[in-house]
């Protein structure tokens, strides 16, 4: 029942597919925990899914704990390290002027344009320009968006519609097939053979194993069945 309420969320808030996300390049071993820096969409408060109204949304804690959540927390550990939502690809020489939660898409798009020449993934799924600007107009979301969590929860939801979650969650994608997807879409992610997809593409490579990226799929939905 959690799970159909949580659709039933989601069906609002997920816009057009996007195509596959080429980013994270954080050093192999930065893991760990991936804590909010700010209220996610999952986290139960702070200032809402629908940006940028700054409304409270109080999540229900079984929705919080679901294998949507979980999936977009294994995913973060791929991509974004300990950093979390406010994690910048670690090759970029000059930095967001703040933390990426602290910034409006504006200002992002702004950084962006400024800095030429260098990697630009930024946040918690580590977003590349052309992905983060095709999401956020699919969202209808302006340059005036605070880039704070539950934004970036909400774009990924879209990535994961467009690496098959539905037809998944359905029995009718097969979860290798799903992983594949998923390692189309995001560079930190592996293939069966522990490399990247984009392995060497702009020096991507995973930086999980296969093996804990399986056991991690596994445990996450053997929780809900």
């Amino acid at each position: 029942m959690a799970l159909r309420i949580f659709w039933m969320v989601c069906v609002l808030c997920l816009g057009t597919a996007a195509r596959a996300e080429v980013g994270s390049l954080f050093p192999m071993g930065a893991r760990g925990a991936v804590q909010p820096a700010t209220a996610s969409l999952f986290g139960g408060a702070g200032t809402g899914m629908f940006a940028p109204v700054q409304a409270r949304v109080v999540v229900p804690p079984a929705l919080r704990t679901s294998p949507t959540a979980q999936l977009l927390t294994l995913i973060a550990q791929a991509e974004a390290g300990p950093a979390g939502y406010d994690a910048v690809q670690h090759g970029a020489r000059i930095r967001p002027p703040a933390p990426p939660t602290q910034l409006t898409l504006g200002e992002i798009y702004d950084w962006i344009e400024a800095t030429p020449g260098q990697p630009h993934a930024i946040g918690r799924y580590q977003f590349i320009p052309s992905t983060l600007r095709r999401l956020a107009d699919g969202q209808g979301m302006g340059p005036d968006t605070p880039f704070i969590a539950a934004v970036q929860d909400r774009l990924a939801l879209v990535l994961l519609q467009d690496a098959g979650l539905h037809r998944f969650e359905a029995g009718t994608l097969d979860r290798v097939d799903f992983m594949h997807n998923l390692a189309r879409i995001w560079a930190g992610l592996p293939l069966p053979d522990g490399t990247s997809y984009y392995e060497g593409h702009a020096g991507n490579r995973a930086t999980m194993t296969w093996a804990r990226f399986e056991s991690g799929m596994a445990q996450i939905w053997s929780i809900e069945g």
